[in-house]
């Protein structure tokens, strides 16, 4: 367990408890008693919405009477959760759980309809989408933001990076984000991502018509220990959203597949992307 981001070692210590409390055949509203803790903050450790100290971690394992080596892991896991990662100092943003998630994953399957994704995205189109979605952010606020979305991407870079597969919507290609300019740059990143090892890139073409995810984009976070199941994650102004139940995210695995298959190849893909660049330099027409 050595190793584990903060957050996917809490999910792990949330998971457990859970099971261990159900064991032990106590209610929430039991465990709360005996502890003399309210049954909101059970649920919530129990579910990873909180952070949970090793005092009541060691207090909850005696509860459930659990000793020995079981007992020491789920200490430890307790400490994992509580360390400090490098997005801790953006801990007020709404991405920062999404950046730890990414930290542990073996693969990200990403549709996106409408904006490039952010492991990919450049600072002059991320800058520009922050500014425009976030209508009340002031620019400290905006920068801050944009150091966030740039330091995820060492990800893609890393010598245990996972393996990135992204299908794009063409009409993520021609909205012109920024300016003609900035989407030309943009979409040359995109050709010179599509060359690590990491990234493969599938545009999903206007021909294809309606596909599985015409309800909306998705991210699909997949881990290789069973210990941590799949994450899906939407992105939304009125809350992020991360769904663990396992008939979900098989059912998004599904919805990707179909995507991926319907997608242009990844070769025509970059020979689609480089067209639209060539595209972006010509004169507009009036």
């Amino acid at each position: 367990m050595a190793g584990l981001s903060p957050t996917v070692a809490q999910r792990r210590l949330a998971r457990a408890l859970r099971r261990l409390r159900v064991e032990a055949g106590l209610t929430i509203e039991q465990a709360a008693e005996k502890l003399e803790l309210s049954p909101s903050t059970i649920s919530r450790m129990e579910t990873a919405q909180v952070g949970v100290k090793r005092r009541d971690v060691r207090e909850l394992l005696d509860l459930y009477e659990v000793t020995g080596a079981q007992r020491e892991q789920l200490l430890q896991l307790a400490g994992e959760s509580r360390q400090h990662a490098w997005w801790h100092e953006f801990k007020d943003l709404p991405n920062t759980p999404l950046a730890s998630l990414e930290a542990e994953a073996a693969s990200i399957w990403q549709y996106s309809a409408l904006l490039i994704p952010g492991l990919l995205q450049t600072e002059e189109y991320a800058r520009e989408i922050l500014r425009k979605i976030r209508l009340d952010a002031t620019p400290d606020d905006i920068e801050r933001r944009l150091r966030l979305r740039m330091k995820r991407q060492a990800l893609l870079t890393d010598q245990k990076a996972p393996q990135f597969w992204v299908v794009l919507d063409e009409a993520v290609l021609r909205r012109h984000v920024g300016g003609r300019q900035v989407m030309h740059t943009q979409l040359g990143r995109l050709i010179d991502a599509s060359s690590l090892r990491s990234v493969t890139l599938q545009v999903l073409p206007f021909t294809t018509g309606g596909h599985a995810a015409m309800d909306g984009e998705f991210t699909l976070l997949k881990y290789p220990e069973p210990a941590d199941p799949d994450v899906v994650f939407i992105e939304n102004t009125g809350g992020d959203v991360y769904l663990e139940d396992p008939g979900v995210t098989r059912r998004y695995t599904s919805m990707f597949d179909h995507l991926r298959a319907a997608a242009l190849d990844p070769a025509e893909s970059i020979r689609t992307l480089a067209t639209v660049k060539d595209e972006l330099q010509e004169p507009e027409r009036s």
